[in-house]
């Protein structure tokens, strides 16, 4: 298996585990860390080193140029290019270019999307993980998103004699 081969495993069981998330009435912010903490365990289980916030090779805009960006997580794996995640609800180009600059640099870059809208696919070689979300504004005009679990269960057994109609109820009968 070649390493791109490798890559997509990994890309698909992080997908795995991110599916199986569920949530309720939370925030933007708890959203996003739920999802950083979830990836975060997911490198570790694999006895990676994992870092939040860890130093992207992008620098920061004027006045802050002599800084870097960040990526939410990096994970340096002992015989393969490291990994970075960068975790968004919105559909940022500033994203897409960190990450960009992240793959050239010999990085594995994964976006994980989360939302309630369509996901635009990035440019390759990013690798899109994606969380789909129900929103909701609640009484103070706070966005509130949930995800629960979709149960793929059997159609329900039918019965096949007739069903024959029950007698009238002597309340709606003319009388």
């Amino acid at each position: 298996m070649t390493n791109h081969d490798d890559d997509a495993v990994l890309v698909a069981s992080l997908s795995d585990r991110l599916t199986g998330l569920t949530f309720t009435d939370s925030t933007t912010e708890q959203v996003t860390a739920l999802l950083v903490d979830t990836i975060v365990e997911w490198g570790r289980e694999r006895r990676w080193r994992v870092y939040r916030r860890a130093a992207s090779v992008v620098p920061l805009p004027p006045p802050m140029s002599g800084q870097h960006s960040v990526v939410d997580v990096a994970c340096a794996r002992p015989d393969a290019p490291p990994m970075v995640f960068e975790v968004d609800h919105t559909d940022r180009r500033r994203t897409v270019d960190k990450l960009l600059a992240e793959a050239a640099a010999g990085r594995i870059p994964i976006w994980v999307r989360w939302g309630s809208r369509g996901f635009a696919t990035p440019p390759e070689p990013i690798r899109m993980v994606t969380v789909a979300v129900t929103a909701r504004t609640d009484d103070q005009g706070v966005r509130r998103y949930s995800r629960r679990l979709v149960r793929d269960l059997p159609p329900p057994r039918h019965q096949a004699e007739a069903i024959t109609p029950a007698t009238p109820d002597s309340l709606f009968e003319p009388g």
